[in-house]
């Protein structure tokens, strides 16, 4: 069964990508759906067998994979109650998305690829989540990379999503670097990649120190912080986030896949199953809570802004990654898992009820440009309020239970940087209901602003058409409106999807409700966002959650963090529905009862609104630090050094020399027989005076 969980997907991938010009786009796409749904049918039975039956932990052996020396690795499933957690959601989420994107990518000439890259991308996070090593986990982290660099450049037309693949490539490459070396150090330490050696000898690896350039360094706190940094690139935190807002450049269920449920939260999985290492470095741990928080709050405060209707939820996705990192860092590891869980359903569903809106509007993403959907598309407005209150924290629903349970433990902890991680965790609380029900109030409510989005205009807060203007204030023509780009850095704000291969720029539209096929997967992700918190509660973190998790999860002996989270003081558990509260007063104030007060708002702190909507200029900075650097080192030495010096006196020299040699040579070619006689005669003559001068002793 495991087995046929894992390869489904590739099957589909072959089947799709090798064949799909032959069996045709609609083959394609009911074969790689129904494998997916196959997949994620046999996760759920996994689900419960292992989380809620008697088997707890299986580690199948494929076959032999690498021996060299002391290294053993072997292809091998690592099945436990983490496992099938993971099974559940990659699969769940990645069947609906391909169901999904049966409608949603029905006018697009390439469907076999794009079915194919979704099957291989899940292979690849099926792949990490089941490793029983380190060195098979690597092989699905840098898979899932692969697969994601291809989904978003889908449209391979477009230079903007071209550089968004690219720059999500680098940027990853960076935290994949750091996760290599935290591998080459567990070896170095253990002698081994398998889970069950390193997790063994984790314990006798606390307070050791070895010498780094000299210095005496914990070594466990020094790997523990290496692969930290690999779960900062795939998980977008704070200083490497800069990659998943550019991401939109790629379909809208590329968007839901990437962002709700695989490739953001292989990093949270990765920490998770090496708890047994970072129990062991609580210095590290204080970093991943410090990096949690600020990831947290700084995605909130840029989603504040934001006018793109997929941006504002990819930078939600960024802040809650954020409170599963401070869960993680507070030793919450089930706190971590059980709002990954929860959080997929709800994110999954707010990003294709966003696909299901610029569906609607042709392909128009700008929610200034929005308004008054309400009635039009009456079932995407349901699901996306169900979605909005889930991921604010509306009380019985998905979010309420794992998001408040975080912000408790924050407080409860004794860490270094749980204090700090409480506030912050609370402020990006009220500003997530706010940048939440803001996007709800000008997408589906007030007067609709379609026939004012005319070429080379833009709405503004006040529901005003203006002149679209760049960030020094310059009008400019749509769609070009805060677009500079350096090198791989994207600032291209894309306010439209190709279909197939151009963009549709209509701007009188009549919106119209979204087919059976892309509704049905809205329906389940809304129950799964009303009630998965509500459902499994007692067993990712309740009074059953020790038997559920079977040690998949290491708690050590001093970590009580589920039991003190209890303990707080009576104000603490209403902290965040109080923020949440605030958040939705505030918004509906200003979007409903005072509109235009948000502009006003903008202008009068305009400084402060730049800084959020260009995204604290991260981009900006790492375009000057690395960006142009990088390229103008890559000229130095392609101009400078490979032109003018190695070509110019290695092989361009040799053949210039060897042309100019044959140049000359060639004159002597004339063709004239007395010329080659008259040579032939000096030859003899020479040959003669060799000969009796001194040829012959």
């Amino acid at each position: 069964m495991y087995s046929a969980i894992v390869f489904l997907p590739l099957l589909g991938f072959l089947i799709a990508g090798l064949f799909g010009r032959q069996i045709g786009a609609r083959m394609s796409e009911i074969i790689t759906t129904s494998l997916l749904f196959i997949a994620a049918a046999l996760s759920w039975v996994a689900f419960f067998q292992v989380g809620f039956g008697a088997t707890k932990l299986l580690v199948p052996v494929l076959g032999e994979w690498i021996v060299s020396g002391g290294l053993r690795v072997d292809w091998a499933f690592r099945i436990d109650t983490l496992t099938v957690v993971m099974l559940v959601v990659v699969n769940t989420v990645s069947a609906l998305v391909h169901l999904y994107s049966i409608g949603y990518m029905h006018e697009d000439p390439h469907r076999p690829r794009f079915f194919a890259y979704l099957s291989l991308f899940t292979f690849a996070m099926l792949m990490l989540v089941t490793s029983d090593n380190l060195v098979q986990m690597f092989f699905g982290w840098e898979g899932v990379g692969l697969a994601s660099y291809l989904l978003i450049g889908f449209w391979y037309e477009k230079p903007s999503a071209n550089a968004a693949a690219i720059k999500a490539f680098v940027v990853n490459r960076v935290g994949d670097f750091g996760f290599a070396l935290g591998i080459f150090m567990i070896f170095a330490l253990t002698g081994s990649v398998a889970l069950d050696q390193i997790f063994a000898a984790a314990p006798g690896l606390a307070n050791k120190p070895m010498q780094i350039f000299g210095m005496n360094v914990d070594a466990m706190t020094l790997t523990c912080l290496l692969l930290f940094m690999g779960a900062m690139g795939k998980s977008a935190q704070f200083l490497l986030h800069t990659w998943l807002p550019d991401a939109m450049e790629g379909p809208t269920p590329v968007s839901a896949l990437i962002h709700a449920a695989t490739m953001v939260t292989a990093g949270v999985f990765m920490v998770a199953r090496l708890s047994p290492l970072f129990e062991q470095a609580p210095v590290a741990l204080s970093v991943v809570i410090f990096f949690g928080a600020t990831t947290a709050f700084f995605a909130a405060t840029v989603g504040l802004v934001q006018n793109d209707i997929k941006r504002v939820i990819a930078y939600s996705t960024c802040s809650q990654l954020g409170y599963m990192f401070v869960a993680l860092g507070v030793g919450g590891y089930s706190l971590a898992i059980f709002h990954l869980f929860t959080h997929a359903f709800f994110k999954a569903l707010l990003f294709l009820g966003a696909g299901s809106v610029i569906h609607a509007m042709h392909h128009e993403q700008d929610m200034r440009k929005m308004g008054g959907l309400a009635k039009r598309i009456p079932i995407t407005f349901w699901m996306m309020i169900i979605g909005t209150l889930a991921l604010t924290g509306f009380p019985l629903t998905a979010g309420f239970f794992s998001k408040d349970a975080i912000i408790e433990a924050a407080f409860a902890s004794q860490r270094s940087g749980a204090i700090y991680a409480f506030i912050l965790t609370a402020i990006a609380a009220g500003l997530t209901s706010f940048y939440s029900w803001r996007l709800i109030y000008m997408t589906f409510f007030g007067e609709p602003r379609w026939a004012n989005a005319g070429h080379g205009h833009q709405v503004d807060d006040h529901g005003q058409a203006a002149p679209v203007k760049s960030a020094d204030g310059h009008a400019v023509a749509h769609g070009h409106a805060d677009a500079h780009t350096h090198g791989v850095a994207v600032h291209a704000e894309t306010h439209s999807e190709p279909v197939d291969g151009h963009h549709d720029h209509a701007h009188h539209v009549e919106p119209h409700e979204s087919p059976k096929v892309m509704l049905i997967p809205l329906y389940v992700l809304a129950f799964g966002a009303i009630f998965s918190g509500l459902i499994f509660r007692n067993a990712f973190i309740g009074d059953a959650g020790a038997q559920f998790w079977n040690q998949s999860l290491y708690y050590g002996p001093q970590n009580n963090i589920l039991e003190d989270l209890h303990h707080v003081p009576a104000l603490v558990p209403f902290v965040a529905t109080i923020m949440m509260a605030t958040g939705f007063i505030v918004s509906t104030w200003m979007y409903i009862y005072a509109p235009g007060s948000a502009g006003r708002l903008a202008e009068r702190h305009h400084i402060l609104y730049r800084f959020f909507l260009n995204k604290w200029y991260f981009d900006e900075l790492y375009d000057f630090i690395f960006v142009r650097p990088a390229f103008w080192l890559g000229r130095l030495f392609w101009k400078s050094g490979d032109g003018k010096i190695i070509d110019r006196f290695g092989p361009d020299g040799v053949s210039a020399r060897v042309i100019d040699a044959a140049g000359r040579v060639v004159k002597l070619q004339t063709g004239f027989v007395y010329h080659y006689a008259f040579a032939m005669l000096i030859g003899v003559a020479g040959f003669i005076t060799w000969y009796l001068l001194g040829g012959v002793r």
